[in-house]
């Protein structure tokens, strides 16, 4: 028997930083279309590192929206499983910041790593100091609201849009 919960959607990025915040962005804009279920939690991560053990550790579906940084078109999505995200990350700058990726590769080591997908934007700007995303990004809330969507749909998860949304 398991406490866990079906599905955690992961919403994470700095929303001091202009389009580094999509991830949360996205995730409380989400939030007030959609009932809520217990088969779905919705998390706005922010930027809480190792505090995010926890949340991660009690779902077994874990889906991440974030920001990609990658030479391409802004307002580019991509969809990746966890081993084609490795490819795709930085190295690290220090040996004391804590990663995303950090974090996941803990919850490896106590075994309790749940499967994750990863819906990931390309940024137009990183301002710090600046809470507002470029429109371009804010314009891009609906393809990846049916990108996750089609992520449940495939988990067998079926939201129920609020009437005023």
């Amino acid at each position: 028997m398991t406490d866990k919960n079906k599905v955690t959607v992961l919403g994470i990025g700095n929303i001091l930083m202009g389009d580094e915040g999509f991830g949360v962005h996205f995730v409380r804009w989400y939030s007030k279309r959609y009932r809520d279920t217990d088969d779905v939690r919705m998390v706005d991560g922010g930027t809480l590192g190792y505090a995010l053990l926890d949340i991660i550790c009690s779902c077994d579906h874990l889906i991440v929206v974030d920001v990609l940084k990658v030479q391409d078109a802004p307002g580019s999505i991509y969809r990746f499983n966890k081993e084609e995200i490795e490819l795709h990350m930085p190295p690290p700058t220090s040996a004391h910041e804590v990663t995303f990726p950090d974090v996941l590769f803990k919850t490896e080591l106590m075994g309790e790593s749940p499967e994750t997908i990863f819906l990931c934007i390309v940024p137009h700007s990183y301002k710090d100091l600046d809470m507002d995303m470029t429109p371009l990004l804010y314009d891009k809330f609906i393809d990846m609201e049916k990108l996750l969507l089609a992520e449940l749909e495939h988990l067998n998860i079926h939201q129920e849009r609020l009437p005023d949304a």
